[in-house]
């Protein structure tokens, strides 16, 4: 593991973005290196405040990693246990990249790239979120394409699937443009 003189693990400065959004939907992240991959998607959810509801995995070069499924070997590329590899071991510099995919139906797929490495800051809770722009979309709403008719349909009163979808989102006043790493940083607050 890489361990700084205190013992500490480095802390990884991750962009995320959402592949396909535009304008861009991202979150600037930092957290230990030595993070399994299994533990990150956790990190990653409360960063774009999904449920973890669905099954993900992360794409590093050619190695899929996820949660390891013996009857689904035959269904395709076999897929490495995302709990015995850390964050530092698939991307172990700056500027390296890779992929986490979270639901295979609406195949959110979200880049991550490594900005910088850092030596840990005593009293500051990881991870934590620095920044970011705009709210992820909301989980379930039919992929990145589906996400963007949900907003035509939300900002016209006059779209035959207005009603239908204002109430399947539940939230009267989401706005698609809102970001707070504050409420971020709260939920992360709970991860030791």
């Amino acid at each position: 593991m890489a361990r700084t003189k205190r013992g500490a693990a480095e802390i990884y400065q991750l962009k995320v973005t959402l592949l396909g959004s535009k304008p861009p939907i991202w979150r600037r992240l930092q957290v230990p290196g030595d993070v399994t991959l299994y533990q990150l998607p956790h990190i990653l959810q409360i960063a774009f405040d999904w449920t973890e509801s669905h099954l993900h995995q992360f794409v590093v070069d050619d190695t899929f990693y996820g949660e390891p499924a013996p009857d689904l070997l035959d269904l395709g590329p076999p897929t490495e246990d995302e709990g015995k590899v850390r964050l530092q071991q698939v991307a172990p510099g700056p500027k390296d990249r890779f992929v986490y995919e979270y639901d295979f139906g609406d195949s959110w797929e979200h880049g991550i790239l490594v900005e910088k490495i850092l030596p840990p800051v005593p009293e500051v809770h990881y991870p934590r979120c620095i920044t970011g722009k705009r709210a992820a979309p909301p989980d379930d709403c039919g992929g990145i394409w589906g996400y963007y008719e949900l907003l035509e349909a939300l900002a016209d009163p006059d779209h035959t699937d207005h009603e239908d979808l204002t109430d399947w989102l539940g939230d009267p006043d989401f706005d698609p443009e809102a970001f707070s790493p504050e409420v971020v940083n709260e939920r992360l607050s709970t991860i030791r």
